[in-house]
């Protein structure tokens, strides 16, 4: 008889970090990463994710979550829509009246997450290998708390993400972040070309890179 993990999900870590990306960048934060992926992006720092982790009660991941005393948590992954019952978690952090954010792929639906959610998703680049998953109908279900991530590596990923944001008018949407691929496309490079182009978005660099390297679990 196999055990019931209706209330579980399957957790790679749960840690208390500033965070380092999004407009919420700083802010001491509970990141809550679950384990698995169906995406394999190149430039992927997070592939220790892909497997391990234990199962964990949604009652047990609240009670870690409030041990740290800050009202944001982040649930990450992987990506975290892959584990269906994480609607579950989000829906009783909103509950507990966390701030919460959700850092999606963007190849999985966002339909049923719960409308207070800030929604982040990183829309894939040609440069990740993964552009063909990228689900646009989901920036239909965006709004202006929500935000759009591009991952950049170099000038043809700089010049689809520009296309793509003029095309699906993002910019309109939600918030739009371009960032540059850690130790491949120069933060400067990409500053000089959204100031050239005049693009209405927000650049964002790793902040928790550049205090902690490419440590998991900061």
């Amino acid at each position: 008889m196999s055990e019931d993990r209706s209330d579980q999900l399957k957790i790679h870590e749960i840690f208390y970090s500033l965070q380092g990306e999004s407009t919420l960048t700083g802010l001491p934060t509970v990141f809550v990463r679950l384990t698995g992926c169906p995406l394999r992006c190149v430039w992927c720092d997070t592939e220790y994710a892909f497997g391990g982790g234990q199962w964990m009660h949604y009652d047990d991941i609240l009670a870690e979550v409030a041990q740290h005393q800050t009202p944001y948590v982040c649930v990450t992954g992987g990506e975290p829509l892959a584990q269906k019952r994480v609607h579950g978690l989000l829906d009783r952090l909103m509950a507990e009246n966390y701030t919460v954010s959700l850092e999606t792929a963007g190849a999985l639906s966002v339909a049923d997450v719960h409308p207070d959610v800030i929604k982040i998703i990183d829309l894939k680049a040609p440069g990740s290998g993964e552009m063909m998953k990228n689900d646009y109908t989901n920036l239909d279900l965006v709004s202006h708390k929500d935000q759009v991530k591009f991952v950049i590596a170099d000038d043809k990923d700089y010049q689809w993400a520009v296309a793509t944001l003029h095309k699906y008018a993002i910019h309109e949407r939600c918030q739009v972040l371009f960032s540059p691929v850690a130790d491949v496309l120069p933060p400067k490079q990409l500053a000089e070309w959204i100031l050239a182009d005049h693009l209405p978005v927000r650049m964002q660099i790793q902040l928790h890179k550049l205090l902690w390297g490419d440590t998991p679990g900061t």
